[in-house]
């Protein structure tokens, strides 16, 4: 299109604009704000994407938590509400008879989500009293520590019943000098008559995860020695292997400790469980939803203010219909006439695109800015698919040629002599 290339067809395109300012304006305005929704509303959903991403980041998010009740069906001679617990032993069932398990970490706790009270510890007069957990360094795999100081749980503090303690940024605070960032790897803490030497020191990002940082971490074995628990074990934290359905996981788990319990098939009170694979799937759900609703509403949005610049183009070319007249007479091909007409479509539509665009983006580095430090918020790093942008730019151009066709095929229409004859 050599149109395209002459000087004069953009000095009659901006000189056309010109003329009617606001009523380009007003129609730029249909356009730009459905790019401007389609980019902002794209960029604060994956933010909130990104933030939930963030706030779950360490987190088995394909894991179960599954603890041990009371039935509450009679079965095979045993009456309601017996109590059935969990052992050790059950670890190493479950992963003989359900492949779909990648690992399993046990954990018995006082205090925290267990209903019992928390243990009373102490260091050099200093007192207090805090969640204690026992627990296996899988554990860590499933929930990731953030360590400030030394290292979580190994095999070796397992195996050797060690006295060996990963204490909480709160605990932390209490029996060391936090202000002077007292380093207190190796040095020891009371609980409960037993002295245990500190080997790491975890933060908890506010707002994530299950634990707290009034929390203390132990061996398993060692917790079990301490409340001579033997093998009886609190709850288990299953996480199934990658691309299976959590859902099937969980209850083929509940079926497998209810045939080694003598627990009712149809009994759903004997075990409670927490699927955080179920719950993030509806989470990851729940934003998709949204990217998507804002794909419809900024296509709709933008494809109103399209057919507005549809609208504008027949009364623009009513009124030149003279003008039209005069570059026919003078020897303007038809097909010339159609694509200026074309053309200013297209300008007005890329033009009114790429301020909406352009306010987006900055309303999204705002928004970047305001949410930066705030993990309490689910929201980080709001961006947006440049390819979604692009293909959105180009579907708007397209619209602008099709709409624009209307307008353009009308002045085509315009016999010479009429036109000169109008007034």
């Amino acid at each position: 299109m050599n149109i395209i290339f002459k000087k004069d067809t953009w000095q009659e395109i901006y000189y056309s604009l010109r003329n009617n300012k606001l009523r380009t304006f007003l129609t730029m305005i249909g356009v730009g704000w459905g790019m401007f929704l389609y980019v902002s509303l794209l960029g604060a959903a994956k933010g909130m994407e990104n933030g939930f991403d963030k706030l779950f980041s360490g987190f088995a998010t394909n894991s179960i938590f599954l603890w041990a009740q009371n039935t509450s069906i009679p079965y095979e001679g045993f009456p309601k509400g017996r109590q059935v617990h969990l052992n050790l032993p059950d670890m190493e069932m479950l992963k003989r008879k359900i492949p779909e398990i990648d690992y399993i970490s046990p954990q018995n706790a006082r205090g925290s989500f267990t209903g019992t009270p928390g243990e009373s510890m102490s260091r050099n007069g200093k007192n207090g009293t805090y969640s204690l957990t026992g627990d296996y360094p899988v554990g860590n795999k499933i929930s990731e520590k953030k360590l400030i100081f030394g290292r979580y749980i190994n095999d070796a503090d397992v195996s050797g019943n060690k006295n060996v303690a990963v204490i909480g940024e709160e605990v932390y605070k209490n029996f060391f000098d936090s202000k002077k960032q007292e380093n207190p790897i190796g040095k020891s803490i009371n609980v409960k008559g037993i002295f245990f030497n500190v080997i790491g020191v975890f933060r908890v990002k506010k707002g994530g995860g299950f634990e707290n940082d009034r929390t203390i971490f132990i061996p398993l074995s060692t917790y079990t020695r301490m409340y001579n628990a033997g093998d009886q074990i609190d709850m288990f934290a299953i996480v199934s292997k990658p691309n299976v359905n959590v859902d099937v996981v969980e209850e083929t788990v509940k079926q497998a400790l209810k045939s080694k319990n003598k627990v009712s098939p149809e009994d759903t009170n004997a075990f409670g469980s927490f699927n955080l694979g179920k719950e993030f799937k509806k989470l990851t759900g729940f934003l998709t939803g949204m990217q998507l609703l804002t794909i419809i509403v900024g296509t709709l949005t933008i494809l109103a203010g399209v057919i507005a610049i549809s609208n504008i183009l027949l009364i623009t070319v009513k009124e030149r219909t003279k003008e039209i007249g005069i570059r026919r007479a003078l020897g303007a091909k038809p097909a010339e006439v159609r694509n200026q007409i074309l053309l200013e479509s297209v300008v007005i539509t890329l033009s009114s695109g790429l301020l909406g665009f352009i306010f987006g983006i900055f309303v999204l580095m705002i928004l970047n800015m305001l949410t930066q430090n705030q993990d309490s918020f689910p929201f980080y790093n709001p961006t947006v698919n440049y390819g979604n942008v692009f293909a959105a730019m180009a579907v708007m151009v397209i619209l602008g040629l099709i709409i624009g066709m209307i307008p353009a095929q009308r002045a085509v229409k315009i016999k010479p002599i009429e036109a000169l004859r109008t007034e």
